[in-house]
């Protein structure tokens, strides 16, 4: 029976951490100077779901609302190819429905009017500071979970994983100018728990072979249970990642912001499992001793006192 071959992910870290450094530095610079596009959850707004006899262009809704003169519309599918659902940022004015029915009318008479709705500015604001103090929140849970359960430097590990993930991932909605929205932000929520879920499998593993493994070097022993999680962690990706492209491609326009925030998570989760966690474990001098149980005082080994 041959023996496992056992990868040297650490001989690499340094070479990751710059990598992540650069990348850090990018998103956050990005995030800094552009900032994020906001949606209308976070704006403010209106929303019209207006529905058509047949199968509506988007781009000819889209051109008819601009040549009538809003600004920037957002044109999507909702649930049908006959309804289309319009987004227009900005203060909700006196007979707005009224001005793009009469637009949308000129191009096709037949389109109907289903429903509209009004996110006022202080709604949106309030949207937008809930959702960040419950992503700390998460963040916070985390660690004080992952310090129970394993130990402390296990924890600092898990959790600036988890802040490089959310990072990269608001940093590439703010570089590529992707609209951030309430469906977004519960993707990266998701991207929390996905990659805390991939990071404790590790740290178990990590903490398992520290008791089992007669090895000193403790960069061994990460190799050693990275190699012994990796296939887990593969099919785990892939799996995830078959389910967010079919969400991607025949999911509708109304959830592939959402998609492709869950597509990047699960990039970069899986890699800050690897390259992320383990390596500030191995900064941090984590050992055998640090995960070793206390003995109390006063018992001897045959259990007399």
């Amino acid at each position: 029976m041959s023996e496992q071959v056992i990868y040297n992910f650490m001989g690499r870290r340094r070479l990751a951490a710059i990598g992540s450094i650069v990348l850090l530095v990018v998103a956050i610079a990005s995030l800094a100077t552009k900032g994020l596009v906001l949606g209308l959850d976070f704006t403010g707004g209106t929303q019209i779901e207006v529905g058509y006899q047949q199968a509506a262009e988007l781009e000819q809704v889209r051109s008819a609302l601009e040549q009538g003169g809003f600004k920037n519309p957002v044109v999507v599918h909702f649930g049908t190819e006959s309804d289309v659902l319009i987004r227009l940022q900005g203060q909700p004015e006196a007979g707005l429905s009224d001005q793009v029915m009469a637009v949308l009318k000129v191009a096709n008479p037949g389109v109907e009017l289903r429903r509209i709705e009004f996110v006022g500015p202080q709604i949106g604001e309030e949207l937008r500071d809930d959702g960040g103090l419950g992503m700390l929140a998460a963040l916070a849970v985390v660690m004080l979970y992952v310090a129970i359960r394993f130990q402390y430097k296990f924890s600092i590990a898990a959790v600036c994983a988890l802040v490089h993930d959310v990072i990269l991932t608001l940093g590439f909605f703010s570089l590529f100018n992707i609209e951030f929205d309430l469906t977004v932000l519960a993707a990266v929520l998701a991207v929390i728990g996905y990659s805390l879920n991939d990071t404790i499998v590790v740290s178990d593993r990590i903490r398992e072979n520290f008791r089992l493994l007669r090895v000193a070097d403790a960069s061994e022993v990460i190799n050693e249970s990275l190699t012994q999680t990796l296939g887990r962690t593969i099919i785990t990706s892939l799996t995830t990642l078959l389910v967010l492209l079919a969400l991607f491609v025949v999911g509708g326009e109304l959830i592939h912001n959402f998609s492709i925030a869950l597509i990047v998570g699960v990039f970069v989760g899986t890699y800050s499992s690897i390259y992320v966690a383990a390596n500030i474990l191995l900064t941090m001098n984590i050992d055998r001793e640090d995960l070793m149980p206390t003995e109390k005082e006063g018992v001897e080994f045959d259990g007399l006192p």
